[in-house]
């Protein structure tokens, strides 16, 4: 069989090497991910963020550990920093899920940022529908945990989840930057702690204060479950939460599915659009002898700003 026929089949070791191209931007990728999107549109992602240390690697794995108890599936792409030295993912083999690594039915694959902000990589999607081709039932995509920039995965997943913990100040940090307008779930993990209650308080007060504008564009109240992911405590609420919310979404006669499957496409389209300009454009100057080294060089002996460069070689490359 060919690698797409492996892939379809399901067969982990072509469907890791086609990630790793992925990962790697080798240009061969391109007509093999062409030929495996007809076969998309099966699975469920669920994406979760949230700042580093809440537990979101653990609420994963926890996860992953019910859905496999219900025989699903479950493909699971966790995005980490990059390490400066390899330009690997850091955590490289997540160390927290390894009761998983011998599950054919579980497949793992962490993906470095390579300098790429919002949470997620330029190559995420990419591997969402090899994992969806594949024929994962759920796919799960942990984000780096970059903040309050992190919205990307809203447009990658069904089901956003933002994870925050108690006296972390994520509550506050919530307001800013639009996280409290992507998640579809709160999770307050480590709800041992103290000061648990009042975290869920003013995330319920946030969510209602935005209720207004929810029911203008669909209705849905975000759901908020404490958890404690090392102990397996509220794992059980957390998966009926995605339920009703994947529920609201295939039942709901508003458009909603439509509308995460429309900004998912858009997402896609425009990422893919300003990658494949960026590299005709380079092709296109390094035939005249012109790198990004020259012309970060322009910019730095103030020659030019970048905004008049980048409009100067627009310009004359769209002519």
């Amino acid at each position: 069989m060919n690698i797409i026929d492996q892939v379809l089949a399901g067969e982990v070791r072509a469907t890791a090497r086609l990630l790793r191209d992925i990962d790697d931007q080798v240009e061969s990728v391109q007509s093999i991910l062409k030929a495996l999107y007809p076969h998309t549109g099966r699975a469920y992602v669920v994406g979760f963020t949230g700042s580093p240390g809440v537990g979101k690697s653990t609420l994963v794995d926890q996860l992953a550990l019910k859905y496999r108890r219900e025989d699903k599936t479950v493909g699971i792409l966790a995005v980490d920093p990059t390490s400066p030295f390899s330009g690997g993912a850091i955590l490289g083999d997540r160390i927290r899920m390894q009761r998983h690594f011998l599950d054919s039915g579980v497949f793992i694959r962490s993906l470095a940022t390579r300098g790429h902000f919002g949470g997620l990589t330029r190559s995420t999607n990419d591997m969402i529908n090899v994992l969806d081709a594949m024929g994962k039932d759920v796919i799960l995509v942990e984000t780096v945990g970059v903040g309050q920039d992190e919205v990307e995965i809203a447009h990658s997943a069904h089901t956003t989840i933002v994870v925050t913990i108690p006296g972390m100040g994520d509550e506050i940090q919530a307001i800013k930057a639009g996280i409290m307008e992507i998640g579809s779930i709160f999770v307050v993990n480590k709800a041992d702690r103290e000061g648990s209650r009042k975290t869920v308080r003013e995330i319920r007060n946030l969510i209602d204060l935005g209720m207004r504008r929810r029911e203008e564009n669909g209705g849905w109240e975000p759901l908020i479950v404490e958890t404690e992911a090392v102990k397996g405590r509220g794992i059980e609420e957390l998966h009926q939460a995605i339920e009703k919310h994947k529920t609201y979404l295939f039942s709901n006669d508003k458009g909603q599915l439509d509308d995460v499957l429309r900004k998912r496409a858009t997402n896609q389209l425009v990422e893919t659009l300003k990658d494949e300009a960026f590299k005709t454009i380079m092709a296109r100057l390094q035939v005249r002898g012109v790198t990004i080294e020259t012309l970060v060089q322009k910019v730095l002996e103030k020659e030019t700003d970048p905004s008049s460069l980048v409009q100067r070689i627009l310009g004359e490359e769209l002519r």
